[in-house]
């Protein structure tokens, strides 16, 4: 048995890292959030093309034409993670052939209606199962999604809503005092 380390070449580093990148659109309430407009993240299981690949299904998905792709990569992100267990891995790499193959060979560039087709063909596997309900938590439960949504995240840690935004509506009429009893206030 030697102490000594095996050699790793740069073709073993990079065979296990991929990169997704992009940029915050100018307009967003994310680049206002964020220190820089360009973000990258890191895939250890996935290949960039996969991750790619579910970025564009999670915006087929749950289509929100001005949510900033860097939310949706948080998808890719998490499956990647899944993707450690290699039965996860299996069923995540063949549900993207599957994609890629219905949209005539590259779902992430082909038109919305191919990627639509192409994504109702796979509905009630299990494929679309397990990124569908991943979608729900890495769309939605985070602090980007919260801020391009105006939620203003849990109350009970600021004190409720009664004088937190819970009466700022703008868009409804004001209802007359009768509707609604005085607040109980300490």
């Amino acid at each position: 048995m030697s102490d000594q380390q095996p050699a790793m070449s740069r073709r073993d580093l990079l065979r296990g890292t991929a990169m997704l990148i992009g940029t915050i659109a100018a307009g967003s309430v994310l680049a206002e959030l964020a220190p820089t407009r360009v973000w990258a993240l890191e895939l250890s299981h996935l290949s960039a093309q996969e991750g790619t690949t579910i970025v564009a299904f999670g915006k087929v998905l749950y289509p929100h034409r001005t949510l900033d792709t860097a939310v949706y990569a948080l998808l890719a992100k998490d499956l990647d993670a899944k993707a450690a267990d290699p039965a996860v891995a299996a069923q995540l790499a063949a549900g993207i052939a599957a994609l890629d193959s219905a949209a005539g060979g590259n779902f992430a560039a082909a038109n919305d209606d191919a990627k639509l087709r192409a994504v109702k063909s796979l509905a009630g596997t299990p494929f679309f199962a397990t990124v569908r309900g991943q979608c729900i938590t890495s769309l939605y439960n985070n602090e980007m999604a919260f801020a391009h949504f105006g939620y203003p995240g849990s109350s009970w840690q600021k004190g409720g809503y009664i004088r937190r935004g819970f009466d700022d509506l703008t868009w409804l009429p004001n209802p007359p005092q009768t509707a609604s009893p005085a607040p109980y206030l300490n």
